[in-house]
């Protein structure tokens, strides 16, 4: 059955979690409890799952907005001047902090006649750490903020005749951007549908993931999601071409995208489907070349910023070097760096860590008695690079919601992990709060990092068990191969190393 075949399923082929899963027989019993073997489903005309599961997306996306409210608020100050209420660090006393508002005047986007990458501002003027700055973002993510942030301005030139309401413009801003947002997640939410096929119902942790109510308007990392997933609907629909340049336009927009290909060429050459595989790996070159290229001619010095920030940049709060050189004397791997020297020896150790994880999920792509799932391996390499890298902005953790899902659709695990990945949130913004304005001590905050770091390698744990003894793969036990897999689904294994195929059980 191929991924087109999503559609003709009939409800009786498709998984009901009523029947499968503990969690959702008991979320039933209000609505009259689990599905009835003689039940007729599939009868109402317009609450398909599809339409089920985004208007929960959508349900969840408008407590995630409301979640960010308490900092998109004014106040008129004594001088009568109207201005951003974010008195007394209300930013993180309401846990409602988002990069979208303090980056529309930190990244110049406020300002008239500028352009990402061609405009430039000094930071730390007159101090010893002065330094040029240009926008900090992959390409498609800076030209996003630009055009939002001038139809912003736009809105306020029209709202100043009377005919909208007329908040600040940052404001303004802010729900601009989270509505595009909001229309990527539901992106990523529809894709996800389409690919889980029989578990089609899977989807819904998507669509209410937690996860989703912190960081869905934290940064920009939705668009990401959505050109990822989208990627892996079209390999999964044989359109190869296409598929890259969805995952090359993500990988404009964000790194995470790009990950993907590994896992897929290597299943592409256990099943002498290299061709096809080569197809989707051009494409997504040639797209983020294309995407980039105007940039890099034009403004040369501004696109190389977010290479030379992300290479300049020390450990991130959330990584595991962070927590150890805080709870240990350790100083890390480039004590007394110099402003604007790079971490060499952390950025090296951070790269050979990844390449090594890497090296062994290719190992498992090669080995297992059965041909891996593309999301079963794109997940533990997005998550090797999260667990690996100097960097886990809070936000990074939507990658792994949608791949998490398709991967390893066991509703206990994974709703336990996306609670303990947003609880994260709480101790982090008390922990800026600092412990002299009654803030949470470091610890907190270290602390509730480590029990997230372990929650996604306990569920990389169960995805190798899964992967070494498909028997226990829901996926498969519910008659699919591989729903992500297009031109791998059902493909015989052509290379193997070490071990014979294992037929999985019907």
């Amino acid at each position: 059955m191929n991924a087109d075949d999503t559609d003709s399923l009939s409800p009786r082929e498709r998984v009901h979690p009523t029947w499968t899963e503990p969690l959702a027989r008991a979320a039933s019993k209000p609505f009259g409890g689990p599905v009835g073997r003689h039940a007729s489903v599939g009868r109402q005309w317009f609450w398909t799952p599809l339409r089920v599961v985004l208007l929960l997306a959508v349900v969840t996306l408008s407590f995630a907005w409301l979640q960010k409210s308490p900092c998109v608020q004014q106040y008129v100050d004594q001088n009568g001047v109207v201005q951003l209420d974010w008195r007394e660090s209300r930013q993180f006393t309401a846990m409602c902090y988002s990069d979208t508002v303090p980056l529309y005047t930190a990244e110049r986007l406020d300002k008239p006649d500028t352009f990402p990458y061609k405009t430039s501002w000094v930071d730390d003027q007159g101090k010893p750490t002065e330094h040029v700055r240009y926008m900090e973002y992959p390409v498609l993510t800076g030209v996003f903020q630009w055009v939002n942030a001038r139809m912003a301005q736009g809105w306020t030139v029209i709202a100043q005749n009377g005919w909208l309401p007329n908040p600040m413009t940052v404001i303004v801003y802010f729900n601009i951007t989270a509505l595009w947002l909001a229309l990527a997640w539901l992106v990523t939410v529809w894709a996800v549908v389409r690919l889980a096929r029989r578990r089609v119902w899977d989807a819904a942790l998507v669509a209410i993931s937690p996860l989703v109510v912190v960081h869905a308007f934290t940064n920009f990392d939705t668009l990401a999601t959505a050109f990822a997933t989208a990627g892996m609907l079209a390999w999964a629909r044989k359109k190869p071409v296409l598929a890259g340049v969805l995952l090359g336009l993500g990988g404009a927009a964000k790194l995470y995208p790009l990950f993907l290909l590994g896992p897929l060429l290597l299943l592409c050459w256990r099943s002498d489907k290299l061709r096809a595989g080569l197809s989707t790996l051009t494409a997504t070159l040639v797209t983020w070349a294309a995407v980039n290229a105007p940039i890099a001619l034009l403004y040369p010095a501004g696109w190389r910023e977010f290479f030379r920030l992300n290479t300049e940049r020390g450990v991130d709060p959330d990584s595991l070097y962070n927590v150890v050189a805080q709870w240990t004397d350790w100083r890390g791997f480039d004590p007394g760096l110099a402003p604007g020297q790079a971490p060499e020896v952390l950025n090296t150790v951070s790269a050979v860590l990844f390449l090594v994880c890497c090296l062994g999920i290719g190992y498992v792509a090669l080995s297992a008695p059965t041909r891996p799932r593309l999301a079963q391996l794109a997940f533990l390499v997005v998550s090797a690079f999260l667990l690996t890298n100097k960097v886990w902005s809070p936000q990074y953790s939507l990658w792994l919601v949608p791949l998490a899902v398709l991967a390893l659709p066991r509703w206990k695990p994974l709703l336990a992990w996306m609670a303990v990945d947003a609880l994260v949130w709480a101790p982090r913004m008390y922990f800026y709060l600092g412990t002299d304005n009654k803030g949470l001590p470091i610890d907190w905050f270290l602390g509730a990092v480590v029990l997230r770091d372990v929650a996604v390698v306990a569920l990389c744990v169960l995805v190798l068990r899964e992967i070494y003894r498909p028997a226990l793969d829901l996926v498969r036990r519910a008659g699919d191969d591989d729903p992500c897999g297009g031109f791998l689904d059902g493909a015989p294994d052509r290379r193997v190393l070490f071990r014979k195929r294992v037929a999985v059980p019907a």
